[in-house]
């Protein structure tokens, strides 16, 4: 294997993003609900059970396709483990050994249980404990993917940073592109309903997004710096292997989606804070709503090559 190979297992790769992205959107539309959405529509009950009501089934949906996601990037993993064909992991038994006696089964074991936990909470789902608790539920179910990757095998106190980094990378992204749909979601309301009442509550939501943001944008920078000084090491690693590629592939998305993010709060943003006679924060709407979904799509774009990057062998590892 040189440098520049990237071997892709599409199935396994498909699997493993599909997982990653569904995981952050359940721990981001809860935490959009509770830390956004909320407080901004408090003033307006109609409105907020509206919203409510969507969040609801995007968590729902989003755990749904993490459980089921999982299961088969579990199955994936035994298969490739055992040499087996799919049908006889599964008849031989091969599962429940990769469960019982590897870190990856007893992670995902625990990350079900997690699932579970979280689809009691969200079946139930009054104000108080219960939300509270499906919330911490669901940044533990993100967190927990931590321990999948290169961080669980970086031994020493090294491995302890390199595991910090990457559960605080993998909060902060769900905090951000998982919380963009409900966004959407809340943006498109005000649009369909042209009512004036929806102007001030989209520019108190936005507003908060845009803190959550920036929070999540710093902890992204910071931890990603941490994991790319272990996983590649040097500038050379960077720039003469495929892990390096798709590193710079990853970043480069995430600054486009920085740059639509930052047009959005300081440019569009201030607009909705206008008279609602005036026509400026109708078209910050309209514009705002698309840049939104750009990002959707750009965040997707991210989570495709994170499918990618955690197959392949660190850079560090490949280059002197």
């Amino acid at each position: 294997m040189n440098g520049f190979s990237v071997d892709i297992d599409g199935p396994m790769a498909a699997a493993r993003a599909i997982h990653f992205a569904a995981t952050a959107l359940t721990a981001g539309g809860l935490l959009f609900r509770a830390a956004i959405a909320t407080p901004a529509l408090r003033s307006a009950p109609e409105e907020s059970v509206v919203i409510d009501a969507q969040i609801r089934w995007i968590t729902w949906i989003g755990l749904i396709v993490t459980v089921v996601s999982g299961a088969i990037w579990l199955l994936l993993q035994t298969s490739s483990m055992s040499g087996e064909t799919y049908g006889e992991a599964v008849m031989s038994g091969a599962i429940i050994t990769v469960l019982d006696e590897t870190q990856f089964g007893l992670v995902s074991a625990i990350r079900l249980a997690l699932s579970a936990v979280l689809a009691i909470c969200l079946a139930y789902d009054r104000p108080g404990l219960s939300r509270w608790l499906s919330l911490g539920t669901s940044l533990c179910l993100v967190a927990g993917l931590a321990w999948t990757g290169h961080a669980a095998s970086t031994i020493g106190n090294l491995g302890y940073l390199h595991l910090t980094a990457d559960v605080l990378h993998l909060c902060a992204a769900a905090a951000w592109i998982g919380g963009l749909l409900p966004l959407a979601l809340l943006l498109g309301c005000g649009r369909r309903a042209g009512d004036l009442a929806w102007a001030p509550l989209e520019y108190d939501a936005i507003s908060r997004f845009s803190l959550v943001g920036i929070a999540s944008v710093a902890t992204l920078i910071a931890s990603g710096f941490v994991n790319a000084w272990i996983l590649v090491g040097s500038v050379r690693g960077l720039v003469m292997t495929g892990y390096g590629w798709l590193l710079l592939s990853k970043v480069s998305v995430f600054v486009v989606m920085v740059a639509l993010a930052a047009v959005n709060r300081f440019r569009l943003t201030p607009l909705l804070a206008l008279a609602p006679e005036d026509e400026a924060p109708h078209t910050a709407l309209k514009q705002l709503t698309h840049n939104v979904v750009i990002e959707i799509a750009l965040g997707v774009a991210i989570y495709a090559i994170v499918g990618v990057l955690g197959m392949q062998h660190p850079a560090v590892h490949l280059v002197r």
